[in-house]
């Protein structure tokens, strides 16, 4: 180590804050993988704002070296301290790091849990399943929301017996999480526990997001409750299952499209004329000149395209 970084390290460790938040701005500024050393030392300094700007600096060097100290870091009591070396890590993992995070999973710590778990997302290994499924099982909602999102990352994972019954939890948010996450899984179970909660959940964002799963699977079987949703009271629900009835037209809901070209929104009168532009009928035609005159100009412009498509 030179001179010049002695001093700086020496400086980290004087009782003076305004020294310290001196060396490290100035170690920051070097931007040497020398300093490595001397900034993992000062992610352990009393001072948040010490930390902060060390965990800023080792970011910007982009050496693996530091991530154990800064997987350390995602014990802090301080949410922004967390928050930061998450955001850090996330640049710098790679797969090689992956046991690693697996075995800090391990940890007591709910803040460590957390973040881990939302760093594997990164990692999409699914190697990493048997240790992500307990938290599926956790008593703390916020791990069970983070382990079922976690999911959707996960390459090569086509089912998840125990994901499933997630989108029944008690907390909305989890709820929400599990039905983003049945889209992305190619279980034919799936679809009819996406179509009932369609049309039960008291949630306007479940339901939404149970549509937008739909559109995933584009599985016929979900006819009747994308359906049923077209009379959703929420418009984003009704968009959505308009959204997933474009990727499996059918007859049978022609009328209700038909009648959706009158929505009170716009988006949802433009996605209808979209849907029905794929059905091709010649029976929506009609109503499709109709919506040329629509006040919203999108609306008018994909009826037109719709029309075209059909003739």
């Amino acid at each position: 180590m030179d001179d010049e970084l002695k001093y700086w390290l020496e400086m980290l460790r004087s009782p003076d804050i305004n020294d310290r938040l001196v060396a490290v701005k100035t170690l920051q500024h070097l931007g040497d993988e020398e300093t490595i050393d001397a900034l993992i030392i000062a992610l352990k300094d009393e001072n948040i704002a010490v930390q902060k700007i060390a965990i800023s600096a080792l970011w910007e060097i982009a050496n693996p070296v530091a991530i154990p100290a800064l997987i350390e870091c995602l014990s802090a009591a301080d949410s922004d301290i967390r928050t930061e070396a998450t955001s850090a890590l996330n640049e710098l993992i790679t797969q090689d790091d992956l046991l690693l995070l697996i075995d800090k999973l391990q940890s007591n710590d709910v803040n460590v849990q957390l973040n881990i778990l939302v760093l594997l997302r990164k990692i999409h290994d699914i190697e990493s399943l048997p240790y992500i499924l307990p938290f599926l099982k956790s008593e703390t909602p916020a791990l069970r929301e983070a382990a079922v999102t976690t999911l959707r990352y996960i390459n090569q994972l086509e089912k998840c017996p125990q994901a499933l019954n997630l989108i029944f939890d008690r907390e909305v948010i989890i709820r929400r999480a599990a039905a983003l996450t049945l889209g992305h899984l190619q279980d034919t179970e799936a679809i009819a526990i996406l179509s009932q909660v369609l049309t039960n959940d008291r949630d306007w964002q479940v339901r939404r997001n149970a549509a937008q799963s739909l559109a995933i699977h584009k599985n016929y079987q979900a006819i009747s409750a994308l359906e049923i949703a077209l009379g959703d009271e929420h418009w984003q629900v009704r968009k959505s299952a308009i959204q997933a009835l474009q990727k499996i037209p059918d007859i049978q809901v022609m009328p209700r499209l038909i009648q959706a070209l009158t929505d009170e929104y716009p988006d949802v009168r433009k996605e209808a004329a979209i849907a029905l532009g794929y059905l091709a009928h010649p029976d929506v035609i009609h109503p499709l000149q109709q919506a040329l005159d629509d006040p919203d100009r999108e609306v008018s412009i994909q009826a037109q395209r719709a029309i075209q498509k059909i003739q």
